[in-house]
């Protein structure tokens, strides 16, 4: 039985498996990759970048955006200190909003009109846009009449009536109306009424128009429409809308000075005014 035993059943079989096979094995030699053929010599070179040059336009930028940032502060300062000397005097800096495609006055009633008065306001405006309209179709008219051999004279002060009419309306009776109506400044709305009252007559003139102080037939009232339309029919009707344009107009303006007027009563402002005359007289005096 100790024969059974003999051999060890664990032990490793004295196996070399770096032993040298005569066999069919292939040599580990030919199983080689071919060798990287060598780099350039100049394959690890740098490229030399000229630090002190781009340091120095770095240098040169920084120092120009700090100029311009200086400059801009300076003029905010000096800007908000304007601001600030307007609003102690009283002055409001108004901000142009309207026409919104093309702002070149400031007009804002829902914000700056009290709320009692803002239709009355609307109504103004409303009174102004209207004789921009009535001189704007003039123009229109007139120009119809030009080409129709009545002279280029007329249209000439068609225009002039339009350059004048439509800035000086705004200026010296509209925007006095505006500013008193935010304000309640009794001496604007005598300035309003003065000249309210001027653009009422020549919207009745206009609407006339008599050959007396300009030449007729550069205004389309009733006289040169009636005038005009026995040689020229469509320039007649031309003629006759300008005159409607006008009388719409003259009626919107009377009614608008009844109302103004009336609110200025109402308002005590009739009474300050008188009051703020004598004061003047009275200083005036010594």
């Amino acid at each position: 039985m100790a024969g059974r035993y003999d051999s060890n059943p664990f032990a490793e079989d004295d196996v070399n498996p770096f032993a040298h096979n005569t066999g069919s094995v292939a040599p580990a030699s030919n199983s080689r990759l071919s060798p990287l053929p060598p780099e350039p010599a100049d394959f690890y070179n740098t490229v030399d970048i000229p630090l002190d040059s781009n340091s120095k336009d770095l240098k040169k930028k920084e120092k120009e955006l700090q100029a311009k940032e200086a400059e801009l502060n300076k003029r905010e300062k000096e800007l908000k200190r304007k601001e600030e000397a307007a609003a102690q005097a009283g002055i409001v800096l108004d901000e142009k909003n309207w026409p919104p495609f093309f702002p070149i006055i400031h007009h804002d009633i829902t914000n700056e009109i009290p709320i009692h008065s803002q239709r009355m306001q609307y109504l103004a405006f409303a009174s102004y846009l209207g004789v921009v309209a009535c001189l704007f179709w003039n123009i229109i008219a007139v120009s119809a009449a030009w080409i129709k051999g009545e002279g280029v004279k007329i249209w000439f002060l068609a225009i002039i009536y339009f350059l004048a009419g439509v800035p000086g309306g705004y200026v010296l009776w509209y925007r006095p109306l505006y500013n008193a109506m935010r304000t309640e400044s009794a001496l604007k709305f005598g300035w309003f009424f003065m000249f309210y009252a001027l653009h009422i007559a020549f919207v009745v003139y206009a609407a006339v128009a008599p050959p007396i102080f300009f030449k007729g037939k550069s205004l389309t009232g009733i006289l040169p429409a009636i005038d005009v339309i026995g040689d020229h029919i469509i320039v007649g009707i031309f003629y006759f809308i300008g005159f409607g344009f006008f009388c719409i107009e003259a009626l919107v303006s009377i009614w608008v000075i009844q109302q103004v007027y009336m609110y200025f009563r109402g308002s005590g402002k009739a009474a300050e005014m008188r009051r703020e005359a004598a004061r003047g007289a009275m200083r005036a005096a010594f």
